[in-house]
């Protein structure tokens, strides 16, 4: 007897139908066939050990199992149940009827209980666009799984529940998430605020105007300045996740397995934080079987590296195309898997090795030479492509004792919703473009137009500080956001004067 189930295959953060035909005839084997991996191949003693402490087994016959399409790689133990209920259905140890109906995986222990899937909403979602009634699944996956209406989505713990449920002997409990519903409760909640932040006027400004356009945003400045207490904080003055926005970064998060089981949906943009060890492959995605790297999972929130000369140079280097492109390819001989990574970039760094160059009170101890080499381990490209470079000075014991209230991220957040609102209408026909941030060289001339004072006050600055072409669009991007930000619609000396001084630390300027 011949029968389909249903599983899926996960290729980038998209997946794909893959088809389980299971036909069992005369004769004692078992061919399991569709480019399987190892970890497919090895289901066969999974299921027949999971059936037999369950009641059931793999009957004597000989077993086709045919996992279509047979040209996409299937990987990983999460098709033990599709296969399992295929084999069941065709054996008639269950009701056929209804098994190809839904979308069933699941990876299988021995006694039969079910551990945990990757990639559960991707998985849904397709489920969904090919019609399936349903979907079962690991119940540590339901809640993920749910988020996506219009489709019945069951979390069972063992084999055994899914073989009653086709038989018709229990039924099993749906699982219902009121998507809108978890999203807006959990929205805007953090423990972190400006208000902790004593003093700092400037490098608050600074956070603001990347917030305000999407600017990536780089702080120089000696140990225990605040650099990392600022930085942890910039995820609470950005505006809150749009639920398309929630819906795109919960299926990456998915598809690595890093999603809170508690979690069905994420409420709070990202903020990632590698340690400065970590490899190309590991930031940017990549490997054997391609991963999302940490650009990946900062997409639509924040990519913190502190520490930055303490990367590796290769490392570095290879996250220039993604913050142009705002997007990672990942190419392999046979296919080639796109990531999205649209993130802030926010970095951290002391100036020289010890830390204390153009202290106002200590004195640096580096010996000549040193501090510019130490710079030199950023690349001037990179440097090109950070729209603000702050300096961070440490701050004094008067403003550190000071109880005076400051200003907190909820007020800051409002200002910049209402410049992202702006750049919303400014850039409403246009795909893709959110923020000033992302606008395209055609664009940039269109909506960053100067007077003649302006023109003047650009030209002297490129001119003293050596910058250059992309360095020029990205002082009349910022501008553009400070115009946002007062409420302009003209781009003002003062904007263009206020951008090329968070250009003051490029490289020619620096180390004397």
């Amino acid at each position: 007897m011949l029968v389909k189930t249903y599983g899926c295959a996960v290729f980038g953060i998209e997946a794909t139908i893959v088809t389980v035909e299971v036909n069992i005839s005369n004769g004692v084997n078992f061919f399991l066939v569709g480019l399987p991996d190892s970890a497919v191949k090895e289901s066969q003693q999974r299921i027949q050990a999971a059936l037999k402490n369950n009641g059931y087994k793999i009957p004597v016959k000989e077993i086709t199992v045919n996992m279509a399409p047979a040209d996409i790689r299937k990987e990983g133990s999460a098709y033990d149940m599709t296969i399992a209920m295929g084999i069941l259905a065709a054996s008639e140890q269950i009701n056929p009827e209804k098994v190809s109906e839904y979308l069933i995986m699941g990876e299988l222990s021995l006694d039969g209980s079910l551990q945990p899937l990757k990639g559960v909403l991707p998985i849904a979602i397709e489920a969904r666009k090919h019609g399936l009634k349903g979907i079962i699944l690991p119940k540590q996956n339901a809640r993920e799984a749910a988020i996506v209406d219009g489709m019945d989505v069951y979390g069972v713990e063992n084999i055994k529940e899914v073989i009653d449920f086709f038989n018709e002997e229990v039924e099993l409990e749906k699982t219902i998430v009121d998507t809108r519903e978890e999203f807006y409760n959990q929205l805007m909640s953090s423990d972190l605020d400006f208000k902790d932040v004593k003093g700092q006027q400037n490098i608050k400004r600074a956070f603001e105007i990347a917030a305000a356009g999407g600017h990536n945003i780089i702080l120089i400045g000696p140990p225990g300045a605040g650099k990392s207490m600022l930085a942890k904080r910039l995820p609470t003055i950005l505006p809150p996740f749009t639920l398309q926005e929630a819906l795109e970064t919960t299926k990456i998060h998915s598809v690595t397995g890093s999603l809170d089981s508690n979690e069905a949906l994420m409420s709070s943009r990202p903020f990632r934080k590698p340690h400065h060890t970590i490899s190309d492959v590991a930031l940017v995605g990549g490997g054997a079987f391609p991963q999302p790297g940490e650009i990946s999972l900062a997409h639509n929130g924040v990519l913190f590296l502190d520490e930055l000369p303490e990367y590796k140079r290769t490392v570095l280097e290879v996250m220039r195309q993604p913050l142009e492109d705002r997007k990672v390819t990942i190419s392999r001989a046979k296919f080639t898997v796109d990531y999205p990574a649209s993130f802030m970039l926010v970095a951290a760094m002391n100036p020289c090795p010890c830390g204390y160059y153009n202290h106002p009170e200590k004195d640096c101890v580096c010996s000549p030479g040193v501090v510019q080499k130490y710079l030199n381990k950023i690349s001037g490209p990179l440097l090109d492509r950070i729209d603000l470079h702050v300096e961070v000075t440490p701050v004094n014991f008067d403003e550190l004792a000071s109880s005076e209230n400051t200003e907190n991220s909820e007020s800051i957040r409002g200002r910049v919703i209402k410049a992202r609102e702006i750049q919303e209408q400014r850039f409403d026909n246009m795909q893709d473009v959110f923020a000033n941030a992302h606008m395209e060289s055609k664009k940039l001339r269109e909506v960053c137009q100067i007077d003649g004072a302006s023109v003047t006050l650009l030209k002297t600055a490129m001119d003293r500080l050596g910058l250059s072409a992309r360095a020029y669009d990205r002082i009349l991007k910022v501008s553009r956001t400070i115009a946002d930000l007062s409420g302009s619609e003209n781009i003002e000396a003062a904007h263009i004067a206020e951008a090329i001084q968070y250009r003051s630390l490029d490289r020619e300027n620096w180390a004397g």
